[in-house]
């Protein structure tokens, strides 16, 4: 029996991915000789060398680079549909994604015609592929307000299109605030959209505070470094926040030394709401089902733990009440089968949605 194969069998859901973040290098590489742009490697092999992040600049300019070569609504159609392809491959039915649209409106990019195109292939990939996928357009701290108003403005007219349920807010937290965009998150809520966040992550738990406080914060992208704060720890287990927990990225870019250090199972044991993603698959060469196996490797989860994990990330999402539902409803049936066939066993899980397992 394998618990290997039960994971990759396993139903996901996955609430903190980047797209840009998700190209795969051959794409990258082909884009790249597309638009005539000179990137540090000719092959795949090359590419993978530049992807061993010294720190998290070195991990900002090769994301720059991938959406660089994104010049024409086309390309970011196929960006679409090599996800769903590769979340189709990961059995991972519902995806919220995170898209920087700022960036390429600095690069003068006709957003309107991007979007029509997204649009166009997140259909398709539901029609064609069963899966469903959303968008998390974020505005960027770093570049302060310059992006902030055509970011906000994309992500009403996408929420209105049914392709972009939440805005959310990047970028450098340990220096650069907050608190400026509180009024954009306002404006987002106006609108019938969520609001997300990342913070705590290369800040401390004064970041997760701020994006709480002033933005109004539904989920946390990480959200490893509360951990440091009891106060914070409350607040969070009081309030069901979820954390969007991203092991291997935390590792790679240096927020936690090895996996024995990271936070994930002590935060998770505190009785927080927690999810397991990918964060830029692409760039940190792994995937959903691996994030899995080295969670249960680390702190020998069981089946059951895995399974509530997954199931735990549908209440997490921002799908309507009803779709959540179905959805749960829907994994749940094929976790028990995959159980029997997999493990050779059933499965006992707790809770309507699946419990994280304390």
């Amino acid at each position: 029996m394998s618990l290997a194969e039960f994971v990759r069998a396993l139903p996901k859901v996955e609430l903190h991915v980047h797209l840009e973040g998700a190209m795969a290098p051959r794409t990258l590489l082909e884009l790249a000789r597309r638009r005539r742009i000179s990137l540090p490697a000719a092959d795949v092999a090359g590419l993978r060398e530049w992807f061993r992040f010294r720190d998290f600049d070195h991990f900002v300019q090769v994301y720059l680079a991938c959406s660089a070569v994104l010049r024409d609504p086309e390309d970011f159609a196929l960006l679409i549909a090599e996800f769903a392809a590769d979340q189709e491959r990961e059995n991972i039915r519902y995806s919220e994604i995170h898209f920087t649209i700022g960036t390429h409106w600095q690069n003068g990019l006709p957003i309107d015609e991007i979007l029509e195109a997204m649009e166009e292939a997140i259909r398709a990939a539901e029609r064609q592929r069963g899966v469903v996928l959303r968008l998390i357009p974020d505005i960027v701290r770093d570049v302060g307000s310059a992006t902030a108003d055509p970011t906000l403005e994309w992500a009403i007219e996408g929420h209105e299109r049914g392709i972009v349920v939440a805005l959310g807010l990047t970028g450098r937290e340990a220096v650069c605030p907050s608190e400026p965009f509180a009024g954009h998150f306002e404006e987002a809520r106006r609108h019938g959209l969520h609001c997300v966040a990342h913070a705590g992550e290369h800040a401390g738990p004064a970041s997760v505070l701020a994006v709480l406080d002033a933005c109004g914060a539904e989920r946390i992208g990480h959200g490893v470094r509360a951990i440091e704060d009891a106060g914070l720890i409350e607040r969070l287990r009081a309030g069901r926040t979820p954390l969007e927990v991203c092991p291997t990225s935390n590792l790679l870019l240096g927020v936690a030394p090895d996996l024995a250090a990271h936070p994930f199972d002590r935060l998770r044991r505190a009785g927080l709401e927690v999810s397991v993603n990918t964060d830029d698959p692409a760039l940190f060469d792994t995937t959903l089902s691996r994030e899995y196996l080295r969670l249960a490797e680390a702190w020998d989860y069981t089946p059951e733990v895995l399974a509530g994990l997954a199931l735990a990330a549908v209440g997490h999402s921002f799908l309507p009440d009803a779709g959540k539902a179905a959805l749960a409803a829907s994994m749940r049936e094929e976790i028990a089968t995959l159980a029997e066939r997999h493990l050779g066993r059933p499965l006992v899980l707790q809770g309507l949605l699946g419990a994280p397992g304390r």
